[in-house]
């Protein structure tokens, strides 16, 4: 065996052991949320491939609905992150950062007191979180996101997040950069704006 097939070798084992690490913090995340008293599923019993109506007591319990593009973003987001953070480290230990912020988001997100700020501070008042195969979903798609942007230029990266936004924002009135905006820094016009869908 040559030197280079040696490190190859390495680099091929040290590359599983951070995305069994990654698969790790997905399943701390699942069960985290169970431990939370999260439902596994929708309420209603069932699963659909893709919930395609906001406000109803559907969204955020499938398998995708109009927030699974903000969640592509974030990986985006968070290769870019990793880039700057992790530069010369491999791809998959940038990936097990972006999986932890995620994972960390997605417990956050599915707590009393950001229910209760999503209900009050946006147009999601019938908002009571979301089920474990939703939320560990939402990570699968930033997931996705994180490694579309390993593999496209940086222009085209920005221009799929740019149509996303702007897609959705029309569509539904809500995206990531409001959902972002209205928890933390709620308008009136933007709230009254979005319930007039």
């Amino acid at each position: 065996m040559t030197i280079a097939a040696g490190t190859d070798d390495n680099r091929q084992r040290s590359t599983w052991i951070w995305l069994i690490a990654c698969l790790g913090v997905v399943a701390i995340q699942i069960l985290t949320q169970h431990l939370m008293g999260r439902l596994w599923i929708c309420e209603c019993g069932y699963v659909k491939l893709w919930e395609g109506v906001v406000n109803s007591s559907g969204n955020s319990q499938h398998i995708s609905d109009w927030y699974t593009p903000s969640h592509i973003i974030h990986g985006f987001l968070f290769y870019g992150l990793g880039y700057l953070l992790l530069r010369g480290k491999p791809l998959s230990v940038r990936l097990l950062l972006a999986t932890l912020i995620e994972s960390a988001w997605e417990i956050a997100e599915n707590t009393p007191m950001v229910i209760n700020r999503y209900r009050s501070a946006t147009i999601s008042l019938d908002y009571f979180g979301d089920s474990i195969l939703n939320s560990t979903m939402d990570t699968l798609a930033m997931a996705a996101g994180f490694l579309l942007a390993s593999r496209l230029p940086v222009a085209v990266t920005v221009t799929i997040a740019i149509v996303l936004e702007l897609f959705t924002g029309w569509i539904i009135r809500d995206n990531l950069t409001l959902n972002v905006l209205m928890l933390v820094w709620p308008l009136d016009a933007v709230k009254a704006w979005q319930a007039g869908l």
